[in-house]
């Protein structure tokens, strides 16, 4: 599974005082799977935005001490700043980056206020998704009044806190209240223009934003707005939703820029503003030469746009990702004017331990080395995954190769779904052949737990049964997914090059190999289980899996056959 990570942006009152700026800050760090990625305060705010980012359990609590510690350190009382605030911990947002639905983040934030309410003694207000009721989603209502009408906020019925206290104490004459939501990913992202003309790249940004621009008498520049009912200028809507957008002038790169904040990238992602100033600048005879994204980026935005730009050349969408980020920052000209590194941009690569891949970061000569040496991993676990991974690996390629076949034009959509279902099989694969090694790890921590009195027997014996079954469902996993990537070379022996069946035939000879491999994996591991029911159901599974490789082998390599 995908590993889940969600963003936490905490906005504390307090932009001014370094040293208690840090110590809340340094809070987060404390908590193991966190990640503190940015420190931003503000002087003439009085305020500070941090930004980090993990598993949900591990941000949730990183929040709740660094809302404690500003607890701790900031008196609202005394606090002045020009950005309306009501807390010391002003707000505090959740917000899904991967492998994780808003749905799934929403009991979180509702977790996170009940107990900072309970333990901490703050009023909390709930906004956005996490919102109890519908008057709540926008976090202006909730911050009404700001903190010098809290205390009358508290005590009116229709604004009593969803959590914590219901009343202006001498502990909440310090804290404040705050607002803990769930909201979606903001993205700031500015797209270069070959212009110095702030007023033409105002006019681009009006082209495309949600807002628009103002409806106004003959010159649509410098023409009298025209007014509705209620008096307020009327709009043309731009022609894009959750975009928020104007024109400026960089000094340092010389160009103007349209500024854009992309409020919610389900409805517009970043390729899809990019293609529309493109489309708007080559209207009014400017040329749009590169983007810049400020700050980070989830990984799916970059993958999403890759996927867009190779549609569009009508090229296969299954080849691997390092290739599909190469062809975003390319295609949306990330690269320009300044240089442009995955590796420290993109959250996920950011939080990505070297650990967890160890065995598929070296090369082949060094992980045959290392299955070599003196050591009971990796193993035939691990090895099984990476046939395995090989064997799907041919099965896309030759779903690449007829995709782009001269000739078979028509045909490339049909053929790069093979190949996408191809290289999320490898990549399944690949990610097993480390967690193999893992999961035997994990049996190996087991047996070294103590065992001097009944207590510590009992839970020995427990964490060695469930990492036992650990080390067998991973091998079972890789079993099931050597067997599911068998249909992308079956297919291809059917109707792929034909003079790529071959490749087809080794593939599905590779992902035989690995499905027996791990079955094997499973029967051993098994035999020291003493749950013989749980053992009974997943040997039956494996059984039928094993048989189920054969039969797909025997007839790829017949279809591979009648054909060389």
């Amino acid at each position: 599974m995908p590993r889940q990570l969600i963003e936490c942006v905490p906005n504390i009152s307090e932009g001014r005082d370094r040293a208690k700026i840090d110590a809340i800050a340094a809070v987060v760090e404390t908590v193991e799977g966190v990640r503190l990625l940015d420190v931003d305060p503000g002087q003439a705010t009085n305020r500070t935005v941090i930004t980090f980012v993990g598993e949900p359990g591990p941000v949730i609590e990183a929040a709740f001490r660094l809302m404690k510690k500003a607890q701790e350190l900031i008196d609202m009382r005394a606090h002045k700043g020009e950005h309306p605030r009501f807390g010391a911990t002003d707000v505090c947002p959740l917000v899904p980056i991967s492998g994780i639905t808003m749905d799934e983040v929403v009991p979180y934030a509702k977790k996170l206020a009940e107990r900072v309410g309970n333990e901490l003694g703050i009023p909390v207000y709930r906004y956005e998704f996490a919102a109890s009721e519908e008057k709540r989603r926008n976090l202006a209502n909730n911050r009404a009044g700001e903190y010098e009408g809290l205390s009358k906020k508290l005590v009116d019925p229709a604004w009593k806190p969803d959590h914590g206290p219901a009343a202006f104490t001498e502990s909440v004459a310090r804290s404040g209240a705050v607002a803990i939501g769930a909201r979606k990913l903001l993205v700031a992202y500015n797209v270069n223009l070959n212009t110095t003309s702030t007023r033409r790249a105002n006019a681009i940004a009006f082209d495309i934003r949600e807002a628009g621009r103002v409806l106004r008498e003959g010159d649509p520049l410098t023409g009298k707005p025209i007014l509705d009912a209620n008096g307020e200028p009327k709009k043309v809507p731009g022609k894009l939703k959750a975009v928020k957008g104007i024109g400026w002038f960089i000094e340092e790169y010389g160009i103007a820029q349209l500024s854009l904040n992309l409020t919610d990238l389900d409805v517009t992602p970043m390729h899809i503003a990019f293609d529309e100033a493109c489309k708007s600048s080559a209207e009014r005879g400017i040329r749009v030469t590169g983007s810049e994204l400020v700050g980070l980026v989830p990984k799916q935005s970059l993958l999403d746009a890759a996927d867009f730009f190779l549609k569009r050349q009508e090229r296969s969408l299954g080849i691997s990702e390092r290739e599909k980020i190469k062809i975003a920052v390319k295609s949306l000209g990330l690269d320009d004017p300044t240089p442009f590194d995955p590796q420290k941009r993109v959250i996920e690569y950011l939080l990505a331990d070297p650990k967890e891949e160890r065995l598929v970061r070296m090369d082949l000569l060094r992980f045959s080395e290392e299955t070599a040496a003196e050591s009971p991993a990796p193993g035939g676990g691990s090895v099984a995954a990476y046939v395995g991974a090989l064997g799907a690996a041919l099965g896309t390629m030759v779903a690449n190769l007829s995709a782009h076949k001269r000739g078979w034009d028509e045909r490339w959509e049909e053929f790069s779904q093979w190949a996408v279902k191809g290289e999320a099989y490898r990549n399944e694969l690949l990610r097993l052949v480390d967690e193999d090694t893992r999961s035997f790890d994990r049996i190996l921590q087991a047996m070294q737990l103590p065992k001097e009195t009944p207590d510590q027997k009992e839970e020995r014996k427990s964490a060695l049964r469930e990492a036992t079954k650990g080390a067998i469902m991973v091998p079972l996993r890789t079993l099931e997914v050597c067997v599911a990537s068998m249909t992308v070379m079956a297919r291809m022996a059917e109707i792929g090059l034909k003079a790529s069946v071959s490749d087809a035939g080794v593939g599905a000879m590779c992902a035989r190999t690995g499905a027996l491999g791990a079955y094997l994996n499973v029967r051993i591991n098994c035999a020291g289980l003493d749950d013989e029911a749980w053992k009974k159901d997943v040997l039956a599974k494996a059984e039928r899996l094993k048989a189920e490789a054969e039969r797909i082998e025997a007839e790829v390599m017949a279809a591979t056959l009648a054909k060389v």
